[in-house]
């Protein structure tokens, strides 16, 4: 944590906080005054935002003379590093670098936005890690079935909105909280948590952003066998880009659209047995987190899709009654916040906002 003497202060203070998705770029502007300033940035890839360098340089001429006292950013990946926040120096951004390859998707645009604020904004910097709030995996859940020699493992992703999840519940649940809750962030990346006591306890994402269930352009989980015989037919670059760009609800749709809002809009075989697989996928991972429970007391969704899409979360929650959950169907379609009915266990949408957890992480180590 070096310079980090230098970096607490108990003034309160302004906040920049920067959330590089794969696909999508996200901030917020924390004043002094208690005011909050979003800026969304979508669809980076396509339309106005060819990448992710567009959608920065967006953002900072929309910033205008925005001058933040500290800036806090999403790194996808922390690697073993188990505290939420790190002040960026140049040996974490070095470290931060060298973690590039497992997440290829997201490290180089979550550097970009250290590098470009550097030059804009100069002052204090930090780096807040998706992977951090699964520190608490047990071994029976990080571990993978590989010698340990080979010092690879499985960290977790999303954890950013996992940790913001669960800093909800308790207002939300009371002391269904503390028990055993499942949470599915479903969005352009896809994943499932099981929280017991607030903490994670199982995970989907393994090693690297691209494993558990299916996602837009990711596959989610494959037989290895699979992958050896694509390295057979493809180089590393080639079979890199096949990994993270054309596979998941793209493939799955016969390359009709990765977009889960054009995939329920479609009336074509393809794009509808896309929509089957993702769900049938999430129902599989809630029932093995049940079983491994023993049982699963609150159903939580967030992230694009599990906020904003009622047929994803009714294909999914319909074959759930018999662990107790059942949907209200006029709920479920207005996108309420509690959408269980009134036999059920509750079934909840919470909003992602990695960005108001950013602030609360980089607050706590400032101040």
């Amino acid at each position: 944590m070096a310079g980090l003497a230098n970096a607490k202060s108990n003034k309160p203070i302004s906040l920049l906080t920067i959330n590089s998705g794969s696909s999508s770029l996200k901030a917020s502007l924390f004043l002094t005054t208690g005011e909050r300033i979003n800026f969304r940035y979508e669809h980076i890839g396509q339309d106005h935002f060819q990448n992710h360098a567009i959608a920065f340089n967006a953002l900072l001429f929309d910033l205008g003379k925005a001058k933040p006292d500290a800036i806090g950013h999403r790194f996808v990946h922390g690697g073993e590093a188990t505290d939420a926040v790190r002040l960026i120096d140049a040996a974490e951004r070095a470290r931060l670098e060298s973690l590039t390859p497992l997440a290829p998707l997201h490290m180089p645009s979550n550097l970009l936005g250290v590098d470009l604020c550097a030059k804009q904004f100069g002052g204090r910097q930090f780096a807040c890690f998706d992977t951090a709030f699964h520190s608490t995996l047990p071994e029976l859940a990080y571990r993978l079935p590989i010698p340990q020699a080979l010092k690879l493992r499985r960290y977790g992703f999303h954890g950013i909105n996992y940790a913001h999840v669960a800093r909800q519940l308790p207002l939300l649940l009371g002391s269904v909280a503390q028990g055993r809750v499942v949470v599915a962030h479903l969005g352009n990346g896809a994943s499932l948590c099981l929280l017991e006591k607030l903490c994670s306890v199982d995970t989907s994402m393994g090693f690297t952003p691209a494993g558990g269930i299916p996602m837009a352009t990711r596959s989610g989980d494959l037989d290895p066998g699979v992958i050896l015989t694509l390295a057979k037919r493809y180089d590393n670059a080639e079979l890199s880009n096949l990994i993270y760009q054309q596979m998941g609800l793209l493939a799955l749709s016969d390359g009709e659209s990765s977009d889960m809002a054009a995939l329920v809009n479609s009336k074509s075989k393809a794009a509808k047995f896309a929509v089957d697989f993702f769900a049938q996928q999430i129902r599989a991972c809630i029932g093995a987190y049940a079983a491994k429970s023993g049982g699963i007391d609150a159903l939580v969704f967030t992230g694009g899709i599990g906020e904003h899409c009622a047929q994803v979360r009714a294909l999914v929650c319909e074959p759930l009654g018999f662990l107790g959950f059942n949907l209200n169907e006029v709920a479920n379609r207005s996108n309420l916040a509690k959408l269980n009915n009134q036999v059920s266990k509750p079934i909840l949408i919470v909003p992602a906002d990695e960005e108001a957890e950013i602030a609360q992480l980089v607050r706590d180590l400032i101040q």
